[in-house]
């Protein structure tokens, strides 16, 4: 796990050193174990490490005999079956990240196709004169670049590519009418001019400081859903989960997991248990004093019942209004999702007590049918059934000064694609939710929480076998009598009965709204105030909401303005992070 720049110049000159040591500082967080260098003709390419597997010998950049260089960000997780079918290769290093030089040899720009684990790869091989990127099929691992006049910049995080100077921090109106409606956003553009997304399993060809070619691999299957009964896919569904967290559990430092109560933390932790002779390391998060559901009870029952060690790490009012501005400082890519509270302490405990790695549930919802929304969609319009996502976070409030165009488009394009391949409703709406929603809010919320922290995040869900198996599953394996997920619900049951598998789940939520509404009339003058929101927002309505927040939309609306506040303080108008928010939001520019 590591952060990963790099630029190819448009003029053919070496890349300056200075420029190039910009970048690796700006992604220092992301690997506070080590750093490699490399220019070679007009590509440079710099590391920050964060060493998980071969912590001796596994320095990047890495290089083949023929003068290849290849630095990554991630973890090719079937590195061991690699190199055993790569009969022949002389390997150097004892690192996850070899191999993809030697199938690259092989196979040429087919290699991603032979690895398994999240990755952001960057290989240069001078001898034909190009640059490869590429990313994992899902986006779990982040990657970024621009094509400026300079040439062409690659990053683990746009932060990387402004702090250097080679991008200036200017808005992207249409993809901020999506942050504001959706809380995240899709597609290729990110927020900021001139800086695009790797799209999840893409893989571009840069020569001469320009992309000259694209290809794309689809983390999910073709096709409509496959006859299944329930007893064949409880018997698959075992074997693949088993050897999907056996191979997320490879590494040569301490590891634990998020543990929330719900469904997926609760299957992952059942099979790490088995899987481990050690107790497993869970840490959950909890709230005191609010309104929130709070899971510790259930979390600790179910860490108590397979001999976890449990840790609580509680998320409290006061950590809500001194954290907050750290936490949006480190989310350069947006995602107002206040899950970034608690997995941003999360992190930090877990790196306190001494491990580097943390396995979590994201993508069990996406691959199961586990929303709510899911089951929406599947109802007949006069018992409640809607399409997913028809009204935006701060539509019906009255405080915009007129529509937020083009929010929606986004996910349209996403609802398109999704739907080919003669696939259910509720495929089509999984797909549409790991096009964007996923890699964009769940992951960029992982990645950049853990990464401060220096703590590497890992996602047994989102393998591309599992994807294969769960995605084409018959629609009531995945939604039953008014449940979804309910064949990982039944294999839970079986696997773990204190985890209460069929029991409705209340959902994972934050009490921001009950805390914001507890300042509302002292916070909402200062966010009203900011240039961010005086843009799109009418100010006295900003007042109006902050100081009367009756319902969850109000609080949900009220956080996503606070949210957004702080971050163009920080990302847009480049003003560093305050002890607090109310500091934060103090001094007007």
């Amino acid at each position: 796990m590591c952060g990963i720049a790099g630029v190819m110049t448009l003029d053919g000159a070496m890349p300056r050193p200075g420029l190039l040591q910009a970048m690796g500082a700006a992604l220092r967080h992301r690997g506070p174990d080590g750093n490699g260098h490399y220019r070679v003709a007009d590509v440079g390419i710099v590391q920050t490490r964060l060493a998980i597997i071969d912590l001796q010998t596994g320095d990047q950049p890495l290089y083949d005999s023929a003068g290849a260089a290849l630095v990554a960000n991630g973890e090719i997780y079937n590195y061991i079956e690699l190199r055993a079918e790569l009969a022949g290769a002389a390997f150097s290093t004892s690192s996850d990240c070899e191999p993809p030089l030697h199938l690259y040899r092989r196979h040429g720009l087919d290699f991603p196709a032979h690895l398994r684990g999240m990755y952001a790869i960057a290989l240069h091989d001078p001898a034909a004169g190009r640059l490869v990127l590429t990313r994992d099929p899902f986006g779990i691992k982040p990657l970024y670049y621009a094509e400026t006049v300079a040439g062409f910049a690659f990053a683990s995080e746009p932060g990387a590519l402004i702090a250097c100077g080679l991008v200036k921090p200017l808005l992207v109106r249409q993809l901020r009418n999506e942050l504001l409606q959706l809380q995240f956003t899709t597609g290729r553009e990110t927020i900021f001019a001139g800086i695009q997304r790797l799209l999840p399993g893409e893989t571009i060809v840069v020569a001469h400081g320009r992309v000259v070619e694209r290809h794309r691999r689809d983390a999910l299957p073709e096709g409509p859903p496959v006859p299944t009964d329930e007893a064949g896919g409880l018997a698959q569904l075992d074997a693949i989960l088993a050897d999907s967290v056996r191979l997320h559990q490879r590494a040569d430092v301490p590891y634990g997991m998020f543990l929330s109560g719900g469904i997926d933390s609760c299957a992952i932790l059942a099979m790490m248990a088995r899987l481990n002779d050690k107790p497993v390391r869970a840490f959950t998060a909890a709230f005191t004093n609010a309104a929130v559901h709070d899971e510790r009870e259930q979390a600790r029952a179910v860490a108590q019942s397979v001999g976890a060690e449990h840790v609580v790490v509680e998320f409290g009012e006061v950590d809500f209004w001194r954290l907050l501005p750290e936490i949006v400082a480190a989310v350069d890519d947006p995602t107002a999702d206040y899950a970034i509270l608690p997995t941003y302490k999360l992190a930090r405990a877990a790196r306190e007590s001494g491990l580097k790695v943390i396995l979590s549930g994201e993508g069990g919802d996406e691959l199961f049918g586990g929303y709510g929304r899911y089951r929406a969609l599947m109802r007949p319009w006069w018992a409640g059934g809607r399409m997913a996502r028809s009204r935006g976070n701060l539509d019906a409030l009255g405080v915009l000064r007129g529509d937020l165009a083009g929010w929606r488009d986004g996910i349209a394009a996403a609802e398109l694609h999704g739907g080919r391949g003669g696939r259910t409703r509720l495929q089509v709406a999984q797909a549409t939710d790991c096009a964007d929603w996923l890699p964009n809010d769940l992951l960029v919320k992982l990645d950049r929480c853990l990464m401060a922290h220096g703590v590497e995040g890992r996602t047994p869900f989102l393998d591309t076998r599992v994807a294969e198996f769960a995605f084409r599953l018959p629609d009531d394996l995945k939604v039953k009598k008014g449940l979804g997920k309910w064949l990982l619900r039944r294999w839970l049951e079986d696997q773990m009965p204190t985890a209460q598998a069929f029991a409705r789940k209340r959902g994972f939520a934050v009490p921001v709204a009950e805390w914001i509404a507890k300042r509302g009339s002292k916070l909402g003058p200062l966010v009203a105030a900011q240039p961010g929101i005086r843009e799109i927002c009418l100010p006295d309505a900003v007042e109006k909401l902050f100081a009367h927040i009756d319902g969850k939309r109000e609080g949900f609306a009220a956080w996503t303005l606070l949210f957004y506040a702080l971050w163009h303080r920080h990302h847009i108008m480049q003003l560093p992070p305050a002890p607090d928010v109310f500091a934060s939001l103090a001094i007007v520019h």
